[in-house]
């Protein structure tokens, strides 16, 4: 139950940190944040098997893409989080150090080059995009930005975590 616990509290937290980071892009460098709304209507369309599309912005629409979109996101993060307490075992949730966080942190940008971006139509690490390198640098620097959010999280947390145990 505490890992659950744990993978829960800082997975949301690094998520909003990775969200307040996209907000702050935007503001500063006019850089447009993700359409989860796209990642829901990928997701949404899986059930009937279909998990590639040509341009996810031509796929048909369906009914919640948006909430599907957001609530992936966040689930992502979750399990994320998971990941790196799975390997970093609960005592890093007593004292997190800022390593593992960043390797796991950094290591996510993989789901999106290898999974989501070219399910999407995007091409394998966004190579299908207008400018691939600056989609690349953009994905490594908001996954970074995931991964302090892991170790943020994770010391925000810790008070918390140590009392239920």
């Amino acid at each position: 139950m505490n890992y659950l616990i744990s993978a829960i509290l800082v997975g949301l937290g690094a998520t909003v940190v990775m969200d307040l980071w996209v907000a702050v892009r935007g503001w500063l460098f006019g850089i447009a944040p993700p359409n989860y709304c796209f990642v829901g209507r990928w997701v949404a369309h899986m059930p009937q098997g279909r998990f590639r599309h040509q341009r996810i912005a031509s796929a048909t629409r369906k009914r919640g893409e948006c909430a599907i979109g957001w609530t992936a996101h966040y689930l992502i993060g979750i399990a994320f989080a998971g990941l790196l307490i799975g390997f970093s075992g609960l005592e890093w949730i007593q004292r997190p150090t800022l390593a593992p966080a960043l390797i796991i942190g950094i290591g996510t940008v993989l789901a999106p080059f290898l999974l989501m971006q070219p399910g999407m139509g995007a091409g394998l690490a966004a190579s299908k995009m207008p400018n691939p390198a600056a989609a690349r640098l953009q994905s490594l620097v908001t996954h970074s930005i995931f991964g302090l959010g892991l170790y943020a999280s994770a010391w925000l947390a810790q008070p918390l975590l140590l009392k239920l145990n």
